[in-house]
């Protein structure tokens, strides 16, 4: 009886461990700030955030009247989201060593602050902000998009 406990309690850790590796492998960024009315859509369900809360590819940033995101990503690019907003984060991904990566951010309304990293420096190409009627590729370093 005591062995079957022990067996269970190990493969009930390693799945604990694996989900926790696949989350973790699958992190593009982590919330810094969150103020006022904000989360984020994950699978088209809310999730109650903080500094900390690890975003994932597809994820979508959602503000109220007062509220606030600021997000730092795995390749040190910086978002800050404003009030009434809504951004997804629809492609990411960045290769640490290489520095190479591809992002691509929607805006369907709201304001979004950026200030690019590392994808951006590496490849001028490999950054694009879309709105609802342009697409907008990232050559600079700090920039504001505001869509009403």
């Amino acid at each position: 009886m005591r062995t079957r406990f022990i067996l269970a309690a190990l493969a009930a850790s390693s799945l604990a461990f694996a989900a926790h590796a696949e989350s973790a492998s699958n992190e593009i960024g982590r919330i810094k700030l969150a103020s006022g009315i904000a989360s984020v859509l994950r699978a088209g369900k809310p999730q109650l955030i903080k500094p900390g809360f690890v975003l994932l590819k597809g994820d979508t940033l959602v503000t109220g009247a007062n509220g606030r995101i600021g997000i730092t990503f795995s390749d040190n690019t910086r978002f800050a989201a404003g009030p009434n907003s809504n951004i997804k984060l629809n492609e990411y991904s960045f290769n640490p060593t290489t520095h190479e990566g591809q992002f691509v951010t929607r805006v369907d309304r709201g304001s979004l602050a950026i200030i690019s990293g590392q994808i951006a420096k590496k490849n001028k190409d490999a950054m694009r902000v879309r709105t609802p009627t342009s697409l907008l590729g990232v050559r600079g370093t700090r920039f504001v998009v505001d869509v009403g």
